[in-house]
């Protein structure tokens, strides 16, 4: 904290800082008559501002005020564009500014462990790279608003079954490469000024009183240096989570949390130091929240409803097309389904949206030759045979059909998890007896994570809105009828079937303790590695034009971890109409000591070509980006070697590559022993001068046997070679011609 706010901190007593650490009511910090400070507003809204007038209720049951409701996060994430999220937070800041509003809760930066993650609409994506930019992207512009971010639920927080009270449980290096990158992207690009602990356990100790994630990480890796909140009703030991970096219990207005800090100051417990630290943290929030919150923001919610629109056609995926979309705005189409008179926009829970209106599909294709049929009732599973046949027979006279399914909000929500990655039947049921009747489908999907399609084969387009906001049917009928080209990229792989899932055997955990025994491999890391078949991979989707890459270049074919390596590459649009093209590029490290995925997401950009139009692409690459996270330094590490850097348009589809060598700068420690492997030489540099002269030695040896080695067979000499590198050090005292005494000195000199 400043030096002023500390001023300001030593005028205020011990009951006074107590109350600073806990909220005034539910959404409200405490005001601070002594020094003129008004109490500050935080309320919920990732994808929309949840301003509450009344009580409060964290879930949503009571009704809050009328605004925008946009695409949620998983639809945002499948934009691959920080301008949009930049246009998202520009918009909310405003909003907030205009309701006085000081710190909006959000966005969610959870992985997407699994599909099941009954949250996961909350969530951006299954790789953390993505979600980072995405997420400091959108920190950086509302936060220019005057609104604080809060991003949350820090950390591992992955599941909604007992996610109050669970323990998820998993080793060093996949927390820092797989769940914390996101969260160190937000503090360290986007400035976070408020991190939300969540609910549960990593590895037994509470997010609320976790020092390592709160103090160790955070503050002291990181250099956070905003305010820690509790998510709602998380707070566990007050003077436990002071000690570890927490500074703000949320809901306040109990007056528990406040006695309990009096008290554990009254024992020892907790010093004043302690709690000074925290009050003050939460008095610079208030302080800055004050100065920042404007008195006369003006705000056009009609102008943001075409935003939300705009911002929906942006994230839409097209998962296949066989030459039917887009649709002839002349033709005789059949909408069908509830959802496109009653479109799902959004999931419930405490990102619950009282949108200001919802367009519909069928309201937005007004000026197109269309009929409705209902088909299924939208929270019913069980078919209704009526609808059906009503369905059908609209189907049948038509030239297409466009059929509007998804998951319904029964399926996905906060606070439980999905059973299983099936549609309900009655809508497959409907989607088969349609295509019984008419060969031109289109499926436009609805939903907050990925599905089965058992039907895939029998339709000829599916497009996928996700949860696209309010006016997700006026941008599914633009997209549809080509006013709008697709340009969405899958920011989750959607894998066959459930069991292919890598957290299948480790989800939702037994007794709320969750072992994340699948590590680093997670979403597309783990498909890619093990070669298996998915339905769509991480990255894709298609467009009304198409795409082609060129001149992959790199400035230099050898650098250190400490350079900085530029990549190009060109891009043309070789079809017939104005596109938008994610291009990504992923790293791959060609061989590692240690596991890592095939290929890592380490850059991407969307960029817009007209027909016939070429760019230049161009990205930067770190140490970050070769590096992994090595437990032996509690830090990131580069391996030197050959690293091959690949583009593609998504995860499955690499056009180009070229290979550069990366020359690690740090050696890691390593403890020689008799029972080390020859091998293991190679591991730190006086090692390897070791090694190369034992290799050397050992090939002269193998010259001068050659007849013995060629009598046991072709394969003799490579056995050989493989056998004396993993032979232990100390066997060099018999093979190697030492004695023991030249072992030990060679031991010991390696280890100096």
């Amino acid at each position: 904290m400043n030096v002023e706010v500390k001023k300001q901190l030593e005028k205020l007593a011990i009951e006074e800082k107590i109350k600073l650490c806990s909220g005034a009511d539910f959404w409200h910090t405490e005001a601070v008559e002594k020094l003129g400070l008004p109490r500050i507003m935080m309320c919920d809204g990732p994808h929309g501002l949840r301003k509450q007038e009344g009580e409060g209720d964290h879930l949503g049951i009571d009704e809050s005020i009328k605004t925008v409701c946009y695409p949620t996060a998983s639809a945002l994430a499948s934009s691959f564009d920080t301008e949009v999220l930049e246009s998202l937070g520009e918009a909310l800041g405003e909003e907030c500014q205009a309701e006085q509003v000081g710190m909006l809760l959000g966005p969610g930066l959870n992985i997407k462990r699994s599909p099941l993650c009954g949250r996961n609409f909350e969530y951006f994506s299954e790789d953390p790279y993505l979600t980072g930019m995405l997420a400091a992207a959108y920190i950086n512009t509302l936060q220019k608003k005057g609104v604080a971010a809060c991003v949350k639920h820090f950390a591992v927080n992955n599941q909604e079954t007992l996610r109050m009270s669970g323990s998820s449980n998993l080793d060093e290096r996949t927390l820092h490469e797989i769940y914390l990158p996101a969260f160190e992207m937000a503090v360290k690009d986007g400035k976070t000024r408020s991190v939300m602990c969540a609910y549960n356990a990593v590895n037994g100790d509470y997010c609320a009183e976790n020092k390592m994630l709160l103090t160790d990480i955070l503050r002291d890796k990181w250099g956070f240096e905003g305010f820690v909140v509790t998510d709602w009703g998380a707070a566990k030991d007050a003077a436990k989570g002071v000690k570890a970096g927490l500074d703000l219990v949320m809901p306040g207005g109990y007056g528990a949390h406040e006695a309990a800090l009096g008290k554990a100051l009254q024992d020892g417990e907790l010093t004043e130091e302690e709690l000074n630290q925290a009050a003050g943290n939460v008095l610079t929030f208030i302080y800055d929240a004050a100065d920042k919150i404007s008195e006369d923001t003006e705000i056009n919610r009609l102008q943001y409803s075409e935003l939300s629109a705009d911002i929906s056609a942006q994230c839409a995926v097209l998962l296949k097309n066989e030459a039917l979309l887009p649709l002839d705005k002349n033709a005789k189409a059949a909408f069908i389904g509830a959802f496109a008179e009653q479109p799902r926009y959004q999931g419930s829970g405490s990102s619950y949206v009282n949108a200001m209106r919802v367009t519909s599909a069928i309201e937005a294709a007004g000026v197109y030759d269309v009929t409705y049929a209902k088909g299924y009732e939208a929270n019913e599973e069980k078919t209704d045979e009526n609808l059906l046949r009503e369905a059908v027979a609209v189907a049948a006279k038509a030239e297409i059909a466009v059929v509007f399914a998804g998951l319904p909000d029964s399926f996905e929500s906060e606070g439980f998890d999905r059973e299983t990655l099936a549609m309900p039947e009655n809508q497959n049921e409907l989607i088969r007896e349609i295509a019984k009747v008419q060969k031109n489908i289109v499926v436009v999907l609805h939903g907050g994570s990925c599905m089965l399609l058992p039907w895939l084969d029998d339709v000829k387009a599916v497009l996928c809105m996700h949860l696209g906001g309010q006016e997700v049917g006026m941008a599914a009928v633009e997209l549809l009828y080509g006013n709008v080209n697709p340009s969405g990229k899958l920011s989750e792989t959607w894998p066959l079937k459930l069991s292919d899932n890598p957290s299948y055997l480790n989800f939702p955990g037994v007794d709320g303790i969750v072992d994340y025994h699948e590590g680093i491999y997670v979403g597309y890391r783990y498909y890619d590695k093990k070669e298996q078949d998915v339905l769509f991979p991480f990255g894709y989707g298609l467009s009304y034009t198409t795409y082609e890459y060129s001149d992959l270049k790199i400035d230099k074919s050898r650098i250190t971890d400490q350079d900085q390596l530029e990549v190009s590459l060109r891009v043309k649009n070789t079809g017939t109409c104005t596109g938008k093209e994610v291009v990504q590029l992923y790293v791959r490290d060609e061989e590692s000591s240690v596991g890592r995925p095939i290929r890592e997401l380490k850059a991407f950009k969307k960029i817009e070509l007209e027909p016939g139009a070429e760019k230049e692409v161009i990205f930067v690459l770190d140490k970050r980006s070769f590096a992994y996270y090595e437990p032996k330094i509690s830090d990131w590490f580069v391996e030197s070697g050959t690293f091959i850097i690949e583009a593609g348009s998504s995860s499955r589809d690499i056009c180009l590559s070229i290979p550069v060598y990366v020359e690690g700068s740090t050696e890691l420690p390593y403890q020689y022993t008799f029972l080390s492997p020859i091998s293991a030489l190679r591991k730190t540099a006086r090692g390897r001068e070791t090694y190369d002269q034992i290799m050397q030695a050992s090939a002269k040896g193998q010259e001068g046997q050659k007849a013995q080695t060629d009598a046991l067979g072709e394969g003799a000499q490579k056995m050989q070679e493989k056998m004396f590198e993993e032979m232990p050090l100390g066997a060099l005292a018999g093979f190697g011609g030492m004695s023991m005494e030249q072992l030990e000195t060679l031991i010991h000199s390696l280890n100096m």
